[in-house]
């Protein structure tokens, strides 16, 4: 059999392998990525991006680019919930940081917005910028067998258009290959949690609304009606193209219901839920999938390595799915390019379980909760399993009568859509993670406490592991983000007035251990010119100190002001950094 040999085996080709290519392209690492499919996602699919994973893009070059395909921010937040598009509004709220009372909180948070833009747009983008890096990404053939030793992975491929298979042996592999994961089954990946907990369909269609939709824009539109008391009504629509491509996501009980997925039953569902009989409809494609709760016990055996889907599985809510799969990536893949290149030690990658499993964990067990809050809203508008029209229609009538039920129902919907913010304005969960690990060094702090709700509001900090806080600078006339400053796949050493011994120390130590450190100077007046004085006030440390920033722009550590001996500090902190001590 053919053996085609290479540094990093990459399976699957999705949003999470994908990224993994385009940032190993990208530092030069010899990659291979397979994926059975043909072509990039021919479906909507995933579709919420946040700004975490917009800033993973903004890295690598292809902000602009998903902004240009992406729905407009400006038509993301109105969350509705009706009888139908024609029908009865029943609740509005404001949804992904768009609201007067959040909406400062997120552009404080980033330099990049949050975007709906479907997975079928969004990774032909992804691709491109891989394929520009020089990426080898072979479509079409598939993994049907993994193996590895003490030395290298064993991927034996099928060219599914030519019947040949192949082996790849390569040093390390990513298994990014979906909820269905053949890496994770092959190679004994212990998984925990539950699966089936629910059944759904995806009806893509096309369907012109800008009647009903325009004057109240939103990625999001429940319906519902007497007898649907799901989590997601009688169907939830997503906005793909505002206002005339969708998706309409039905749930079902397998147990009590045989879905009908013929398109004369799909389009009956349809019509249904519009209200509006004369609106023409085209079904583009039709999709089942099931709701689960599972996550990887670990996230690395060996020489190989899960990411996306393939180590955590959870429901839409809160749509932090492909989010979280790209920042496995971003964290996973400069990690390994190092080791590839001899920079680093083991103990590094052993790193990534340690930082992602933590943020794995959270995000499938806030997905859950947040099912379960907005299953909260039928049964509080009256709508329950079982009930006649005329008994739906009825309950519907007394939520809005002047009577105490009326009051006690509505008083109790304001409370729940409350609750709904840590489902649609779950700030902190999206931009909030704090790695522990051998790749963070402390400095002797404690980590700050946190002041409001962590879920719901983001903490900005520069304590090791956490994220770097984003600030407008100005340099050479053009306004930039601290974020900026790192990520690129190089470390960065931040300094200010004072500082220049670290910004020397930094030169040092990159042509000493052969990996880039970049020194920038940000302060008043400084090559990053801190002209409004936001950095002063996020940075955490005095001028003279310093802030280690890793290539995936997480704080590895720093000092709060001017050590003695910089050079020592510095080796001693990127030697542990890079796992050789």
């Amino acid at each position: 059999m053919p053996v085609v040999e290479t540094d990093v085996l990459v399976v699957g080709a999705g949003p999470a392998g994908l990224t993994a290519s385009a940032l190993l392209a990208r530092r030069g690492v010899d990659a291979v990525t397979v994926t059975k499919y043909p072509t990039t996602a021919h479906t909507p699919r995933a579709h919420i991006t946040n700004q975490r994973a917009m800033e993973v893009y903004r890295d690598l070059g292809i902000e602009d680019r998903i902004r240009t395909v992406a729905v407009p921010r400006d038509a993301m937040g109105d969350n509705v919930w009706a009888t139908s598009f024609a029908g009865q509004e029943l609740a509005r709220m404001k949804a992904w940081g768009t609201g007067a009372r959040r909406k400062a909180d997120y552009e404080a948070a980033s330099p990049c917005e949050m975007h709906n833009v479907g997975q079928h747009l969004l990774e032909p983008v992804i691709l491109d910028a891989a394929l520009s890096h020089g990426a080898d990404i072979r479509f079409s053939t598939e993994l049907v067998d993994i193996t590895q030793d003490d030395d290298a992975v064993y991927g034996t491929v099928r060219d599914r258009k030519t019947g040949e298979n192949y082996t790849i042996k390569a040093r390390y592999a990513i298994g990014s290959d979906g909820g269905r994961s053949t890496v994770a089954e092959r190679l004994g990946f212990p998984m925990e949690g539950e699966t089936g907990l629910g059944h759904a369909v995806n009806v893509w269609l096309e369907a012109d609304l800008t009647e009903y939709r325009a004057h109240r824009p939103g990625t999001l539109f429940f319906t519902i009606q007497p007898g649907k008391d799901f989590w997601l009504g009688s169907g939830t629509y997503v906005c793909i193209e505002p206002w005339t491509e969708w998706v309409l996501i039905v749930v079902y009980d397998p147990a009590v219901e045989q879905i009908d997925l013929s398109e004369e039953a799909m389009l009956a569902r349809v019509h249904a839920t519009i209200g509006d009989p004369s609106v023409e409809v085209r079904i583009k494609d039709v999709s089942q999938w099931q709701m689960n709760h599972v996550i990887a016990t670990e996230y690395r055996k060996g020489r190989v390595f899960l990411a996306g889907d393939a180590a955590h599985r959870h429901p839409p809510a809160n749509g932090l799915g492909s989010n979280t799969s790209v920042q496995d990536s971003y964290n996973l893949a400069w990690k390994i390019a190092l080791a590839v290149q001899g920079k680093a030690g083991d103990r590094l990658l052993d790193s990534y379980h340690a930082e992602r499993h933590p943020v794995g964990r959270q995000v499938i067990d806030r997905a859950l909760k947040s099912v379960g809050l907005v299953a909260r809203i039928p049964s509080v508008l009256g709508v329950r399993s079982g009930q006649t029209d005329e008994e739906g229609k009825a309950a519907l009538a007394e939520f809005f009568s002047p009577g105490e039920e009326g009051r006690k129902r509505r008083r109790r919907l304001e409370e729940v859509l409350e609750e709904n913010n840590h489902h649609f304005n779950a700030h902190g969960v999206e931009l909030g993670q704090r790695y522990r690990s051998g790749a963070v060094v402390g400095d002797g702090t404690d980590e700050p406490s946190y002041t409001r709700d962590p879920e719901l509001y983001y903490h900005p900090t520069t304590h090791p592991g956490a994220c770097l806080p984003h600030a407008w600078l100005e340099h050479e006339g053009r306004r930039i983000s601290t974020l900026d400053l790192a990520g690129g796949d190089r470390f960065a050493l931040i300094t200010g007035i004072g500082g220049e011994p670290w910004l020397r120390a930094a030169e040092e130590i990159s042509a000493e251990l052969g990996v880039e450190i970049a020194g920038r100077p940000v302060g008043r007046r400084l090559t990053y010119d801190d002209v409004y004085g936001d950095w002063g006030r996020l940075r955490e440390v005095d001028e003279d100190g310093c802030l280690l920033v890793r290539p995936d722009r997480h704080i590895a550590w720093r000092s709060q002001d001017l050590v003695r001996d910089p050079v020592r500090s510095l080796r001693q902190v990127m030697r542990q950094v890079l796992g050789h001590n």
